[in-house]
């Protein structure tokens, strides 16, 4: 009798329970409905489309260079006694570097001056005989002149038979005797001539020998042609060097310092086709200004300029290598470095510029979410072209003024109602 009565009591208990649950759905999805129908516009940050003349920047890979790298090199063989510099100090031009052994380049000039002496002794002695040969020769010419009076005095004398024809043959065979010895006079002067024209080149030869010792003298000091860094040296003391042999070190002119970079002959004819005359493209290449990009992404502070373009292109690449100068007091620089050339070849005029994050690529059609009039979402294709630091110049979709959303596009929808709010660029976007 008392099970019958606790089952009714348990259905009641079950059928409110029922009824409480059905209630309190029912006040929720009223709940939740409401809440949906309240909800406001997702808040998006939006940019205005902006227009004007913008420089397009073009970018190179590029090397730098010294100026001028002067190989020091051995001009005469010997051996290395002394390094005379700081590997990587920076050296004076005529400052030394290395000496080698002077010891034998010393005896040949001794051995040249004494040479040079002993030829100089031989050119005075025939300037002395040719002096003595001219004296003879005055004597035999007075002589002579004697002889000859005998003859004509003796001539008349000799007709009238006043004195005997021996005295007559007599003078005049003196006579011949006398003009025989001025000849011979004549030719010991000629012979004094050509001894003294021999011993002038023994002169000049030696002369000639002791400068050439003493330039190979010289060659034992190894100085700096320029002024600038010096390398490495690739020779130690004790070693066997000579013209044959490699550079000792190297010397480079680094301020200012040159910076290789390849410009394809797209650009390259680009560039020229600009200008019509030779003067106005000169006066355009002195008026590029050239910025640094070094390997740590920092910009280089100081500007560079153009230095010249290389006389051909290159058939295997198709580019063609053109240099710039960076001034470089503070020698950061240093050759052999990589780092990127940027300059501005052009100027776009009435560009349309939007941020880039602004543009979703999908599989190779570039979007943008344009907010019109209701703050509607519009998914537009646009044509993008050149990059513009943290900005893409729109050259199709677009129109000056038009906002498009720069954050927040991951959740836009066509025909979606948005609050748009103003665009801040972070300090990273700001600055790539």
């Amino acid at each position: 009798m008392k099970a019958h009565l606790w089952i009714p009591r348990v259905v009641k208990w079950m059928t409110v329970c029922l009824i409480l649950t059905s209630l309190i759905d029912s006040v929720g999805c009223s709940s939740s409905t409401q809440g949906a129908k309240t909800s406001e516009p997702p808040v998006v940050e939006v940019v205005q489309v902006e227009q004007k003349d913008v420089p397009i920047l073009t970018e190179w890979i590029g090397t730098t260079d010294g100026v001028v790298n002067a190989d020091i090199k051995a001009q005469v063989s010997g051996y290395l006694m002394k390094q005379d510099y700081t590997e990587g100090s920076f050296v004076q031009k005529g400052q030394l570097l290395f000496e080698i052994d002077p010891r034998p380049f010393q005896a040949a000039v001794d051995q040249g001056a004494g040479q040079l002496a002993q030829a100089n002794g031989q050119l005075a002695q025939a300037k002395a005989q040719l002096t003595q040969a001219e004296a003879q020769l005055a004597v035999t010419e007075a002589n002579q002149v004697r002889t000859q009076l005998d003859v004509d005095r003796y001539a008349p004398l000799a007709k009238q038979q006043a004195i005997t024809q021996q005295d007559m043959d007599n003078a005049t065979q003196n006579n011949v005797a006398a003009k025989a010895q001025v000849q011979a006079a004549k030719a010991q002067i000629e012979t004094a001539r050509a001894q003294i024209q021999g011993a002038t080149a023994a002169v000049q030869a030696a002369a000639a020998a002791v400068e050439t010792a003493e330039l190979n003298l010289s060659f034992t000091r190894l100085t700096s042609p320029i002024e600038g860094l010096a390398g490495v040296a690739q020779q130690q003391v004790g070693a066997l060097v000579s013209p044959a042999s490699g550079p000792v070190t190297t010397v480079s002119t680094v301020d200012p310092i040159k910076v290789n970079f390849t410009a394809s002959e797209q650009e390259y004819l680009d560039f020229h086709r600009r200008y019509s005359t030779p003067a106005s493209l000169e006066a355009a290449r002195k008026g590029l200004r050239l910025e640094l990009i070094l390997a740590d992404g920092t910009v280089y502070p100081q500007i560079g300029t153009y230095y010249f373009a290389d006389r051909e292109i290159s058939p295997g690449t198709g580019s063609i290598r053109v240099a710039g100068l960076f001034p470089n007091r503070g020698n950061l620089l240093r050759p052999g470095q990589y780092a990127r050339v940027r300059t501005s070849l052009k100027t776009k005029e009435g560009a349309l510029l939007i941020p880039q994050r602004a543009v979703t690529e999908m599989q190779g059609t570039y979007q943008v979410a344009v907010v019109g009039s209701g703050n509607t979402i519009a998914i537009r294709n646009v044509k993008p072209s050149d990059r513009v630091g943290a900005e893409w110049i729109i050259d199709e979709g677009l129109k000056p003024g038009e906002r498009v959303v720069a954050e927040g596009v991951q959740k836009v929808r066509p025909g979606m109602t948005v609050n748009p709010k103003p665009y801040t660029a972070t300090a990273e976007t700001a600055g790539k």
